[in-house]
């Protein structure tokens, strides 16, 4: 039986699947944890995967192995291919003034027309959290590493370059669904923007300058495993993907499909034929994992809305579940606005959470945990319509990650989002979308071999449109309050955004 492994190399832990590359079934995992903080040391993420590889009892009969990885954090490497500083993350915000810095520039002064060229240049507007943002932070607030930075690689990117064992810059690779978050390479035409980079550096750069990855195709292998720790030699490496890009290939989304990920993040995203734009930045124009397209609204604020909300309650899981479903629609009153750690969408870096409505007949246990639900689905229901402001008809929604194994959020998530939910059998989807990917490409094909798809229970519930109403008058207090900066203006980011080491 020939084997392909998966590899989710996520912001809290590496996971590893080995599956049957015919059948897709699964054979074992393994798991490891990372650091906690917003920049991370990489080699981190190598040990991790060594831990998690040996938890899974190896890869012995592994033929075709890739990496899922998290999106848009800024890996920079000087000539001689080293780690110049801790990798920034996706979710550290202290880029947050860079990327008005960038927009104020492009438009000559005016950031709402830096916004629509930096939309152009990446099918994108960019936030905090993509590449070309921290690569500014970088050139501003430490110049002489930024001097250094001879290649920018993402997290995928590095660690599939490690496993090939190459010392040559010039050799790193990356997939479309991964450079797409970087703000400075194009889905549309599949080119990087060297004037960006430029900019965002601070300093002229080109493809003789500076090393960005080249980026492969969808099912092309890119090299194989040289053989170091827990990885044997001779393992064939497929591109990899984005940690969204790889969820959507591990669940078989076709086009006109939609899943919602509940994990540290909050991620609403559907497969398309075609390039989208939006110019409120609420969507992101990413590309997928196997050459079409992924339209994506991301939150910060996602299952870490739930933990905050359980701890103060001081119950496990499962009595917080109970606790909000013993609870009535609208909580008594109580409306949860959970920008606990500043958003992205909508982009309010600076923002912090609310709790609206108490009295002391609203001030329950009951209420706080049913308040907690509704407002982290209230903010995904959202960012759902922005994906249908592109046109996209959302007719059901798959629902995934480790929000999804909420009893509260599973019952509760059909009458705030407005349609049907489909929970899929658990699985670690972006680590399955990786192993597909391997499957294909050990298999020499040009589009997603056909694995048996797993069970869905389906759930529907009463719409909940005063619920919903209550909470976006909440959140446009908020969006007004923090627009801009809001009263911290553009001071220091809060304690809690920025890596350990700040």
């Amino acid at each position: 039986m020939a084997l392909v492994a998966g590899v989710d190399s996520s912001t809290q832990s590496c996971k590893v699947v080995i599956r049957d590359a015919e059948t897709g079934a699964l054979v074992r995992s393994g798991s490891a944890p990372h650091p906690d903080g917003t920049e991370v040391d990489p080699a981190a993420w190598w040990d991790a995967l060594q831990a998690a590889i040996e938890d899974a009892g190896g890869l012995d009969g592994v033929t075709a192995m890739a990496v899922g990885g998290q999106q848009h954090g800024m890996v920079a490497l000087d000539a001689a291919g080293a780690v110049i500083r801790p990798a920034l993350l996706w979710n550290d915000t202290r880029s947050a003034d860079a990327v008005v810095d960038l927009a104020h520039e492009l438009g000559d002064g005016d950031v709402a027309r830096g916004r629509e060229a930096l939309l152009a240049a990446g099918g994108s507007v960019p936030v905090a959290s993509f590449t070309v943002s921290k690569l500014r932070w970088l050139a501003d607030h430490e110049p002489e590493h930024a001097a250094r930075v001879a290649a920018v690689a993402l997290p995928h990117d590095w660690l599939t370059w490690r496993l090939a064992g190459s010392a040559d810059l010039a050799t790193l690779t990356t997939d479309r669904s991964d450079a797409s978050g970087t703000g400075y390479w194009q889905p549309d035409t599949g080119q990087y923007r060297w004037d960006l980079v430029s900019r965002a550096l601070r300093r002229d750069v080109g493809p003789d300058e500076l090393v960005l990855p080249r980026v492969a195709e969808p099912f092309e292998a890119v090299g194989t495993t040289a053989g170091a720790g827990a990885v044997p030699a001779g393992i064939v490496l497929a591109p990899g993907c984005g940690d969204n890009a790889g969820a959507a290939l591990g669940l078989g989304l076709a086009p006109g499909q939609v899943f919602l990920s509940l994990g540290t993040s909050g991620v609403v995203a559907a497969v398309t034929e075609a390039p989208t734009t939006d110019p409120s930045g609420i969507v992101a124009g990413f590309a997928d994992a196997t050459g079409v397209f992924l339209p994506l609204a991301c939150t910060l604020n996602a299952t870490r809305v739930l933990e905050a909300a359980r701890r103060l309650l001081g119950v496990e899981h499962t009595e917080f579940s109970e606790l909000a479903l013993a609870a009535e629609p609208g909580a008594g009153g109580l409306v949860h606005v959970p920008y606990l750690e500043g958003e992205r969408t909508p982009d309010l870096p600076r923002a912090t959470g609310s709790l609206h409505g108490m009295t002391p007949a609203s001030l329950t246990r009951p209420n706080l945990a049913r308040a907690a639900v509704e407002g982290l689905l209230c903010h995904l229901a959202a960012a759902l319509d922005g994906i249908r402001a592109l046109g996209v008809d959302v007719t059901e929604v798959a629902l995934v990650g480790g929000g999804a194994r909420s009893a509260a959020v599973r019952k509760l998530a059909p009458g705030l989002l407005g349609v049907p939910v489909l929970v899929p059998s658990p699985g670690e989807y972006v680590a399955d979308g990786a192993a597909r990917q391997a499957a294909t490409v050990a298999a020499g094909a040009s589009v997603p071999i056909a694995w048996t798809a797993g069970r869905a229970e389906r759930f529907t519930g009463t719409p909940q449109p005063g619920v919903r109403a209550a909470y976006d008058r909440q959140a446009a207090r908020a969006r007004d309050e923090f627009a801009g900066g809001g009263p911290v203006g553009r001071g220091p980011l809060p304690r809690d955004t920025v890596g350990a080491g700040a």
